[in-house]
């Protein structure tokens, strides 16, 4: 176990690419195995804008990343944070207990955040305006949310008390994680759901790209399914009948076109809509 901490206390920036990139192959690959919807699109076009926001994602965490790596420094020197506090205990228990709490700082309460506040919906909106969600998808986020998320994470990463190695696990986790459960692959139902007690399978996440309320604002949680079941945000819908998109963002050439996902942002803020049908969700 101490290796294996100490191989993502320095994993090597080339490492982390690979991460990336085969999680992008590999899942891109098993979605013309076993897609859950046959898209009329082409691949690689629809592609093209999700890859432009992963790379300024990929950019904004590179230039940010020192703040990571001082922030851990610290809470580990002034031994801060929940998890230092806590009775001693295994070093493997340590690790997933900080990559649990950062599960939850960092990628549920950020996504809650963004979905309750106005302003900050209008920057989240990109990732929500992809009409075919594939494994592209899981990092079309705008340059603002990219920030937005960072700073959960550093927030979470002082509250946590997570060193170096426990925040590069957790990073590398949520990214092949994202990757998975936006994937356009249609895994058995059984086991889909079965996978849905403890992670966020594909199942459970498209629901959250349902383009309806109350379904848009559910299911936030991006590696562990915990956070969702226990807080109350857990909704379940048939896959088969899931519509992609945002019901008062309706233009699916507009939304695919990376000059107008960096101007969403700065639109009007246009609240989505809930039928009296689906009100009884809320």
């Amino acid at each position: 176990m101490q290796e294996f901490f100490d191989y993502f206390k320095n994993i090597p920036s080339l490492h982390r690419s690979i991460i990336l990139v085969g999680g992008l192959a590999f899942f891109w690959l098993i979605e013309g195995a076993v897609p859950l919807f046959k898209f009329n699109y082409k691949k690689w076009r629809h592609a093209l804008p999700n890859i432009f926001f992963t790379l300024t994602t990929v950019v904004i965490n590179f230039v940010l990343a020192f703040l990571l790596l001082k922030s851990a420094d610290w809470v580990t020197t002034n031994n801060f944070g929940i998890i230092n506090w806590l009775p001693e205990m295994s070093l493997g228990l340590y690790i997933f207990l900080g990559v649990l709490f950062l599960d939850f700082f960092g990628a549920y309460l950020a996504h809650l955040v963004e979905h309750k506040i106005g302003v900050l919906w209008m920057v989240h909106l990109v990732h929500h305006t992809d009409h075919n969600v594939d494994t592209t998808t899981a990092n079309r986020h705008h340059p603002i949310e990219s920030v937005i998320r960072f700073t959960f994470t550093l927030f979470g990463v002082i509250i946590v008390g997570a060193p170096i190695g426990v925040v590069m696990l957790y990073q590398s986790l949520s990214l092949v994680l994202s990757q998975f459960n936006h994937a356009n692959i249609k895994l058995p139902k059984r086991l889909d759901k079965t996978l849905s007690y403890i992670l966020v399978s594909p199942d459970m996440h498209k629901v959250h790209h349902h383009y309806r309320l109350p379904y848009t604002d559910s299911n936030y949680g991006n590696i562990f399914s915990i956070w969702d079941r226990f807080l109350g945000t857990y909704l379940e819908f048939d896959r088969e009948k899931l519509v992609y998109g945002v019901d008062v963002f309706p233009d699916e050439q507009k939304n695919g076109h990376i000059g107008e996902l960096l101007k969403q942002p700065f639109q009007p803020y246009e609240k989505p809509t809930i039928s009296p049908e689906e009100q009884y969700f809320k």
